[in-house]
């Protein structure tokens, strides 16, 4: 008899390793899908933790890369002109778990999945996985009670897989709100490990609102828009500019292809530039925040500094 296949959105955390654990119990074929974004860093650090804790539960894999081409332009545009509300920067979540959703949804019926599950739990988020939130996000994707949450179920509408019987509502659980300590018994009674959360969206970030509002107004690419999460930004001129605050920043300024690049030949940052701005100009800015140079130098430039 053929197995039931359900397609989990998998982050890599707690919330979404339980949500596989508790359908491979009731006998679901598990397939497993990591949505690159390019500010979301999920839970996992990299793409190997994803892949690592799939393989070792012998769930299949796949990877929706929305860091680059034709789905970053659509992903950014949902940022730029989000449908809902945003939070307090500029995360506007709804439309992005819409957006997931609707990728998720393509790749189900590619793959002949019934279930597409989520290890979303009711009241966990504020901005985003509160019953109205949860219910809208799968009516906007085109799903409506089509999206299974394993860990909130029982305090959520009875999907169409519960109605068809092919999951035992009566096996699912009703967590709710922020705590985690159900999940941390379930993780121990699974034997499974899961990393510290850590990092997440960008786009939640306060003090970063501001370089997004100024910077998404501009045409980004797979290269240009890795620069948003690092370094110190200027507009000056109408013109963007970079510099690398570290090492690290530095090489990523210079071996990322977009824009133009300046390595100073003395101790200072790196920078790659936007725009019809003088080179001489953004050596000024490169020499005010050198080592050698006194901080009152750039007072001259913080004006511009997003």
């Amino acid at each position: 008899m053929k197995k039931t296949k359900a397609l989990v959105l998998f982050s890599g955390g707690l919330d979404s390793r339980i949500t596989i654990k508790l359908l491979q119990d009731q006998g679901i074929n598990v397939e497993a899908v990591y949505i690159k974004l390019p500010f979301g860093k999920g839970c996992c650090t990299s793409f190997g933790c994803v892949l690592n804790f799939t393989q070792i539960q012998g769930v299949k894999l796949h990877q929706i890369d929305a860091s680059k081409g034709r789905l970053l332009q659509k992903y950014l545009n949902a940022i730029r002109k989000p449908k809902y509300n945003r939070g307090s920067a500029m995360n506007p979540c709804q439309d992005c778990k819409i957006f997931l959703f609707q990728q998720a949804k393509k790749l189900a019926k590619k793959i002949n999945a019934e279930i597409i599950a989520t290890g979303e739990v009711l009241g966990q988020r504020p901005m985003s996985q509160m019953k109205k939130h949860l219910l809208l996000d799968e009516k906007e994707a085109g799903l409506e009670n089509k999206i299974l949450r394993p860990l909130s179920a029982k305090l959520l509408p009875e999907t169409d897989a519960e109605k068809k019987g092919l999951i035992d509502r009566n096996k699912l659980l009703d967590i709710e709100g922020r705590q985690r300590t159900k999940q941390m018994q379930l993780a121990k009674h699974y034997n499974l490990t899961y990393p510290t959360p850590s990092g997440g969206c960008i786009l939640c970030e306060k003090f970063l609102k501001n370089r997004f509002k100024q910077i998404l107004k501009r045409k980004l690419n797979k290269d240009s828009v890795k620069f948003l999460s690092i370094g110190r930004h200027f507009i000056i001129n109408n013109s963007w500019i970079i510099l690398g605050r570290n090492e690290e920043e530095n090489g990523i300024l210079e071996t990322t292809k977009s824009g133009k690049l300046i390595t100073p030949n003395f101790l200072a940052p790196s920078a790659r530039y936007f725009g019809k701005i003088k080179k001489e100009k953004v050596l000024e800015l490169i020499k005010a925040y050198s080592k050698q140079s006194p901080p009152e130098k750039r007072k001259e430039f913080e004006p511009f500094r997003l």
